[in-house]
């Protein structure tokens, strides 16, 4: 006798998705969080705000070929997360809290101390495809909102992350950190951010560096090898 009704077959998934560890995605909550609380503040940043530029920074001079290396910093961030999420997953968690705690303290002290820099080119002329590229750069990114530089803690929070993963040969490691250096030494010569603003992201990114890698800073800094 025929059953009135079929048998439902449930729907799966194809392997590549199923094995996904969207569990861990947990840990990049904060993110839109952030993101909505920079956009919120760089529209209502004001022109009464604390200048971080110093005397030296007059001295270094505006390059704008150096907006390669300041750009290269999104994909760098995506890239170490989106592989530490599918190959070390404790790092993967590392590097997010790393990363969470760093831009939140950077966005508490923009709230309690607004600051800016004062270093932008008033005019960037010519057909040079580079400066266009920077003046375009300009109408997104404010001159506000710069102490510290969430571009500088960004960068040692890839390169940490990367130097905390074991899988990770040597060769990628030196790699990523002179990748994180030239994009922190570009915020300098593109104008977008000022010595301090560097210092100041170099000083939070090592005090956060303390608690979220106190287990693994000996490997980070230990001698290297490369993995079996």
């Amino acid at each position: 006798m025929k059953s009135n009704y079929e048998k439902v077959i449930p729907m799966r998934l194809p392997d590549p998705l199923r094995r996904f560890p969207w569990g861990e995605l947990r840990y990049a909550l904060w993110l839109p969080a952030y993101l909505l609380a920079f956009l919120v503040m760089e529209r209502l940043s004001g022109p009464g705000y604390w200048a971080t530029q110093l005397p030296i920074d007059s001295r270094i001079p505006f390059c704008p070929g150096f907006v390669i290396p300041y750009c290269l910093w999104y994909p760098l961030l995506v890239s170490v997360g989106l592989y530490l999420l599918l190959r070390d997953r404790p790092a993967f968690q590392r590097y997010m809290v790393f990363l969470s705690l760093t831009f939140f303290i950077s966005e508490g002290i923009w709230l309690l101390i607004p600051n800016g820099q004062d270093l932008r080119p008033a005019v960037i002329s010519g057909d040079d495809f580079f400066a266009q590229w920077v003046a375009g750069l300009y109408t997104i990114d404010t001159n506000t909102n710069v102490f510290p530089s969430v571009h500088v803690v960004g960068s040692i929070g890839a390169a940490l992350a990367v130097w905390d993963c074991r899988r990770l040969r040597p060769g990628v490691r030196w790699a990523t950190a002179a990748l994180s250096t030239l994009i922190c030494l570009s915020t300098l010569f593109i104008k977008q951010h000022t010595l301090l603003d560097v210092l100041g992201g170099l000083a939070l990114s090592f005090l956060a560096a303390i608690p979220v890698y106190r287990r693994s800073l000996s490997q980070v800094f230990h001698p290297l090898t490369a993995p079996e």
